[in-house]
């Protein structure tokens, strides 16, 4: 199957699941309903669900029983996006085309959308039925879900990103800043994947940890790259945002063709993580290839 069957497979799969379970919630609140709505529905590329599905497919897991962290994964990736575009942090009001939730309801409204996405993903991860002999990774699941969302990762990653505005940081803060607010999350939706399956040997999932985390750094690179190079058309959000709001970006660093050099480079170590895996690699490897590769 090529990248863009399965993307498109697992992403109509995601999306029906991500409506169920906001279709699912009462209407005690249907404003709050809205939002949440608003922003977990909208579109995206659904990178973290994807790379649970292709994680669990790759290692001969069942689809049933990757849903369950492909669509909390989602749900925090959601809340932070909502949370990041409020006036108090990026102040955005385009996300993927269409007005940010606090500009399509209110900043209150955005802030408790976020909050209930939170606490909907671990809801969702800890209530999936799966089966016995993985309670112990079920656990683990949601303890590195925690871990990759919060102070340790893409909480903490924001909380550098913030203070970093208007000041010029170095390669190594600001490898840090996206390790924790990128790459976290990234890693965390290959280990939930992994850990679907019940009995991985510790170095394969640490060479699957190695391979996300080369990916994920690679990830936002090309995204630093796209903010100077794509149009507000193409990303969905108003071009050259990040240089508006003076944050350091690779290629300010290290200038456009040695940002690209690093991609490349991050390309390179993601492909030879994988290679000793004793598995069908063919959908993350290309995944790792369309992520230096993209326009948006």
């Amino acid at each position: 199957m090529s990248l863009d069957a399965f993307s498109q497979q697992y992403r109509q799969r995601i999306d029906a699941l991500l409506q169920q379970h906001i279709d699912d919630l009462s209407d005690v609140a249907p404003t709050l309903k809205a939002a949440m709505r608003h922003g977990l529905l909208l579109g995206g590329k659904r990178v973290r669900p994807f790379l649970v599905y292709a994680t669990g497919n790759m290692l001969g897991v069942a689809d049933e029983l990757l849903d369950g962290p492909a669509a909390a994964i989602e749900c925090i990736h959601a809340y932070s996006l909502i949370h990041d575009d409020l006036p108090a942090m990026d102040d955005d009001d385009l996300r993927r085309g269409h007005p940010t939730v606090h500009k399509a309801f209110d900043e209150a409204s955005a802030v408790l959308a976020g909050d209930a996405l939170q606490t909907l993903a671990f809801s969702i991860l800890a209530d999936h039925p799966l089966p016995s002999a993985l309670n112990r990774n079920q656990l683990l699941m949601v303890s590195q879900l925690a871990r990759a969302s919060g102070y340790a990762g893409m909480c903490g990653g924001q909380a550098l990103d913030l203070a970093a505005e208007g000041k010029q940081v170095d390669l190594v803060a600001l490898e840090q800043i996206h390790r924790h607010k990128t790459g976290a999350l990234i890693e965390c939706a290959v280990t939930l994947g992994a850990l679907c399956h019940h009995q991985l040997p510790t170095d394969q999932l640490t060479a699957l940890q190695q391979y996300a985390a080369a990916i994920g750094l690679a990830f936002q690179v090309q995204d630093d790259i796209l903010d100077i190079t794509a149009d507000t058309a193409t990303l969905g959000k108003p071009q050259g945002s990040d240089l508006a709001l003076g944050k350091s970006t690779y290629p300010a660093l290290l200038g456009l063709d040695a940002a690209r050099e690093l991609a490349r480079d991050l390309h390179h170590q993601a492909l030879a993580a994988l290679a000793p895996l004793p598995y069908n690699t063919h959908i993350l490897r290309a995944f790792a290839d369309y992520i230096v590769e993209r326009a948006y």
